[in-house]
């Protein structure tokens, strides 16, 4: 048996294959595109990962402007109905005067008065109204704390309780009107709470 016999037929095509042959080539030209296969393939799974995140980047940065642009939607709106509250507010002592001015008559001696003492009182009432129109106008209200309404107290400070008439835990008398401006309370109206009938 010859030695070319013996040996395994991959050896002796390896053999037989010279260094420059189109065969070798061919073979060195497959094991090199195998080799850019794979490193194409991993550089493809390198940038699909920095897609990925680039793209959860994105999302995420997109909800974050949607979330401050949210904010500050909510910020103009707010301050176009808060935004005279503190000028609200010095503008209540000037009700509460107008009130008191109107009360200091009453109803009985307004009859009683000279035409000149009805005309200043009807100014008074008018001034007092339009105060109150102008008011609501920019957002600012009276709170309901009328006899027998329901105590709230995020609107209302009960200063006592009494008897009345009126059912138990609702408001028996108002000493001081209370405002707010939208949703929020701008003074809270100063009443007393009602202690239910006394027998």
């Amino acid at each position: 048996m010859s030695d070319d016999q013996k040996r395994p037929p991959e050896a002796v095509e390896t053999e037989t294959l010279d260094a420059g042959s189109p065969e070798s080539e061919a073979l060195e030209e497959a094991a090199t595109a195998e080799d850019a296969a794979a490193e194409i393939e991993t550089r493809m799974a390198e940038l699909e990962g920095e897609v990925a995140i680039a793209k959860d980047q994105l999302l995420r940065t997109l909800a974050e402007a949607e979330n401050v642009r949210k904010r500050a939607a909510k910020e103009v709106a707010d301050a176009r109905v808060y935004a005279v509250e503190k000028f609200a507010a010095d503008l209540l002592n000037v009700s509460d005067n107008l009130a008191r001015a109107l009360g200091a008559l009453p109803d009985d001696e307004r009859e009683a008065l000279t035409e000149a003492g009805q005309n200043l009182l009807g100014g008074i009432e008018m001034t007092q109204k339009e105060l109150h129109t102008v008011l609501a106008r920019h957002g600012v209200t009276a709170i309901d704390a009328a006899p027998g309404a329901t105590f709230d107290p995020n609107m209302h400070q009960a200063v006592s309780q009494i008897p009345s008439e009126h059912a138990a835990g609702t408001i028996a008398e108002t000493f001081q009107s209370g405002w707010k401006i939208g949703e929020r309370t701008l003074r809270a109206a100063m009443v007393a709470v009602s202690a239910g009938k006394t027998n």
